[in-house]
């Protein structure tokens, strides 16, 4: 299994050494997501109050607050909108509470000066989070720095914006969708109608599906599964439901 849920947790709690993930590589560093704040040398403490997760394998702990509020964090992977562009730099919205994001304009796959790509203000991407600090800019970029590829970031050209909670958002960012993020949504439109997704940290889901008939159900489908918190079963009566208007 791969991340589950320690219990809940209150602001200013001290998390004990039993409680932090320990990982099958002891080079792997300690990962701390939001709602918790790293104290030297060795103290964990939590600034949100929520359910408290951890992931073994990728050696992260986080709380999981549902506010509409996005902190930036390192490796998220956000949809940002592109503001305006300096001489190097593409400067990203990714939320509204937060400092625009940095984006290198050659940090695509393969990028250079003259095959860089030409983004205009309003312009969605698709990118990953490299730093982000209270004192700096985010830093974000359309590839991966390990390899050079663009394992599926970029320009997102088409489709449309839903915004969905920060929760949401984590378990659709799940590899096990159905059995860590108790979601079928997704697998049970994918069923009967063709469509693209990619989904940011920072609550946004971008679809692309043949026509606006599709897209708006798949938006739809995952709004109506977060607001009204649907199981397994009411998600799958739901997009019967839906697929019988188109």
């Amino acid at each position: 299994m791969a991340a589950q849920i320690l219990g809940l947790v209150m602001p200013g709690e001290t998390l004990t050494e039993d409680i932090l993930p320990v990982p099958s590589n002891p080079s792997v560093p300690l990962k701390l997501g939001p709602g918790l704040r790293h104290i030297s040398p060795s103290i964990v403490t939590t600034t949100g109050a929520g359910p408290l997760w951890v992931d073994k394998k990728k050696n992260a702990i986080w709380v999981e607050n549902n506010g509409r509020r996005y902190i930036p964090q390192p490796n998220d992977l956000v949809i940002a909108t592109i503001h305006h562009s300096s001489t190097d730099w593409y400067h990203c919205s990714i939320t509204p509470y937060t400092a625009f994001a940095q984006l290198p304009q050659l940090a695509f796959e393969g990028a250079t000066k003259k095959t860089r790509p030409q983004l205009s203000p309003g312009s969605l991407i698709y990118a990953r989070v490299l730093s982000a600090s209270k004192q700096l800019e985010p830093e974000i970029a359309c590839y991966n720095p390990s390899t050079g590829k663009s394992e599926g970031m970029g320009e997102l050209k088409g489709g449309m914006i839903f915004d969905v909670s920060l929760a949401m958002a984590r378990r659709l960012l799940l590899n096990k969708q159905r059995e860590e993020g108790k979601l079928v949504v997704l697998e049970e439109i994918a069923e009967q109608v063709a469509f693209e997704v990619a989904v940011g940290r920072n609550g946004k889901v971008w679809v692309k599906a043949n026509g606006v008939k599709e897209t708006i159900l798949v938006g739809n489908a995952l709004q109506d599964t977060d607001r009204e918190a649907l199981s397994l079963d009411e998600q799958r009566k739901l997009v019967k439901k839906l697929l019988r208007q188109i």
